[in-house]
């Protein structure tokens, strides 16, 4: 069974395009590569606003017990339901935390891969 894999970092629109591009011409070809999944950002701090680290915490914390509610992982990272409700909302918006058909929130990525060029 292969993991679930998505690489996010900070890339211009044009490089992401590329690639883009790039996989659809070997699609067209017929060569079937792995699916990469990537969620990039246009800078560190945008980046940085979305991963902060209560969120990390509560992507980590839904990785190794959940699926949970909102309600049950506010208690469960002893954290304010208002704030966790924020987080998971801001997660879920970017696709890295999922709801089930119960609604219980997951986190379906096995490895996140973050990459961060800090001089260019």
């Amino acid at each position: 069974m292969s993991k679930q894999h998505i690489h996010i970092g900070v890339e211009d629109s044009e490089r992401g395009f590329e690639r883009f591009t790039e996989a659809w011409h070997k699609a067209e070809d017929g060569e079937s590569g792995q699916t990469e999944i990537h969620l990039n950002f246009e800078d560190f701090s945008m980046l940085a606003s979305v991963l902060t680290p209560k969120r990390l915490e509560l992507m980590k914390m839904l990785r190794q017990n959940g699926p949970f509610s909102v309600r049950a992982l506010s208690k469960k990272l002893e954290r304010d339901y208002k704030n966790v409700h924020v987080d998971a909302s801001a997660l879920e918006e970017v696709d890295l935390i999922q709801r089930t058909k119960e609604g219980l929130l997951v986190a379906p990525w096995d490895v996140i891969d973050a990459h961060v060029r800090l001089v260019a």
